[in-house]
């Protein structure tokens, strides 16, 4: 099981002056809503604790990767070992996703530590996307105007809950 979440920072908030309207990508993505982000996966937590990573941004980048690590013609049957990483712009920490079979490994850098998470492929897909349409739900309710932007709109068909 894996349970993914996240917490608005106070110390960088966005600029009283945003249109959400007309937010471009690059502003969705990297300048705005940013906080932690929550990851546990069997019991092991891979969160942030700096409160500045882009929320939408990270929930954005976990369904890209998890439909990149599905390009295998395989499908759930590969023996090849797929891997791809979320990374942190801010600090040179990742994310690291590696799928073989069904199953997805997921390590933090940052918590060398830490065992890595393994999830089932199918649960990680399902769980991101929710994240991601409950973030965006969340966001609509902050900043109605987010609702009303084409960018949102691609997104939210790209990526709809499964």
């Amino acid at each position: 099981m894996i349970e993914l979440g996240y917490s608005l920072s106070n110390r960088f908030p966005d600029p009283p002056q945003t249109d959400y309207r007309t937010a471009p990508v690059r502003s969705l993505r990297y300048d705005l809503f940013c906080g932690d982000v929550y990851l546990d996966a069997e019991g092991t937590e891979l969160s942030t604790r700096w409160g500045w990573v882009p929320v939408l941004d990270f929930a954005w980048a976990l369904c890209d990767i998890v439909e990149q690590l599905d390009r295998d013609p395989d499908g759930s049957r590969a023996a090849r070992v797929q891997t791809a990483d979320l990374d942190f712009t801010q600090n040179t920490e990742l994310l690291r996703f590696a799928r073989r079979f069904n199953w997805v490994e997921i390590t933090a850098t940052w918590l060398r530590d830490e065992p890595p998470a393994v999830v089932r492929h199918s649960e990680l897909r399902r769980e991101a996307r929710d994240f991601l349409q409950d973030t965006l739900a969340d966001l609509f309710d902050m900043h109605p105007d987010l609702a009303d932007n084409p960018n949102i709109w691609t997104l939210q068909g790209r990526f709809p809950r499964v």
